[in-house]
């Protein structure tokens, strides 16, 4: 949505009975002294020499690490075996119709085209974030050049079961992203650096209806959710999914900051509630309201950033692989550790009453 999945681990409930609603008002803001940050449009320290001829803008080349995103290709073969009407029986046309109606008031119902159609509006949902996101760099005079990316980047093959565990987590994980920055920030509006934060609230649904979405096409598969395997992979997913984004947010604290958050307290709210969510469908979830479990995420922090700071040393490429294998090491350990924490049996493919709802 790596070369293996531990790579997509490293790059995008507790109780049954929780309610997935909490607001976030209890979140405890960071201090509230001022903090300033400034974005920089240059790509190099030093001024470029003058020339005569017409100016470019330069491209800052990406660094590769084992947090970078990657773009993902799968079997199309096996998708159209799973999502066929005509070849799957199994599929209840009647809730990808409802799906589709409400990503697009006024859709008619098209028991062939329900599946296509629900991702062509996702795509058009993404790219009208895509569009905010490009105008707010262009304020910055910033720019991302996405055709050259998806041109130059290499793919990584995933399996559709595996892409429709990561991008369900990824959805409903962005929804609760946004909706605890979005109700933050309306609570405490002063912290309101830039208008694109008004947007969140719609930003919130779009995610959320893409997760049920993924959660039809689960449920449309039983195979994905009923064995011991799927009860592993569950578990690796949720996992790799709460590790990249405690561990990349917690590089960026400054921005978390910035908008009054304490990113770790942010984070675990975040892990939390998206825990409780996807254990409505997954039939195991990690017991992130563990103590425990924290105190294995912020070690995992603090052996990251002794490798970050090896990487940004002056030392010479083989000296900083010699010092990053036992960091390496130690940082597998904990994640391993984590893994293994017992988990929360969960999920159920009927979903009598734990039917995903919109939450706001």
């Amino acid at each position: 949505m790596a070369s293996s999945a531990m790579e997509l681990s490293l790059l995008n409930p507790a109780a049954m009975h929780h309610r997935a609603s909490r607001p976030a008002a209890g979140l405890p803001l960071a201090r509230r002294s001022a903090v300033r940050f400034r974005v920089s449009a240059s790509a190099a320290a030093a001024a470029p020499p003058k020339s005569s001829g017409p100016k470019k803008r330069g491209k800052t080349e990406i660094q590769e690490t084992l947090l970078t995103p990657r773009f993902y290709t799968t079997d199309f073969d096996e998708m159209e075996r799973l999502f066929n009407a005509e070849i799957n029986k199994q599929l209840n046309q009647a809730e990808f119709d409802a799906l589709a109606a409400g990503v697009q008031d006024g859709l008619q119902p098209d028991p062939l085209r329900a599946q296509p159609r629900i991702f062509s509006l996702m795509s058009r949902d993404e790219a009208r974030h895509a569009g905010f996101l490009n105008k707010g760099l262009s304020d910055f005079n910033l720019a991302l050049d996405l055709g050259f990316l998806t041109k130059a980047r290499k793919y990584t093959f995933f399996k559709p079961k595996f892409i429709f565990y990561a991008t369900y987590l990824s959805e409903k994980i962005g929804y609760w992203r946004y909706i605890t920055i979005f109700r933050h920030l309306k609570a405490n509006p002063e912290y309101q650096v830039y208008p694109i934060f008004k947007y969140f609230e719609n930003w919130c649904q779009d995610e959320n209806r893409h997760g049920d979405f993924f959660s039809a096409l689960l449920k449309a598969q039983p195979q994905f959710l009923n064995d011991w395997k799927a009860k592993l992979w569950s578990r690796f997913f949720c996992l790799s999914v709460y590790v990249t984004m405690y561990l990349n947010d917690c590089q960026r604290t400054t921005f978390y900051e910035g908008i009054g958050l304490d990113t770790k307290e942010f984070d675990m709210h975040v892990i939390i509630e998206t825990n409780r969510t996807t254990a409505r469908i997954f039939p195991a979830v990690l017991d992130v309201e563990n103590p425990e479990f924290k105190r294995k995420l912020d070690k995992m922090v603090e052996i990251n950033q002794k490798i970050i700071a090896i990487g940004e040393s002056g030392d010479i490429p083989l000296v900083k692989n010699l010092k990053r294998i036992p960091l390496v090491a130690a940082l597998v350990s904990e994640i391993i550790a984590a893994y293994l924490m017992p988990p929360i049996e969960s999920g159920s493919v009927d979903f009598a009453e734990f039917e995903p709802q919109l939450v706001y």
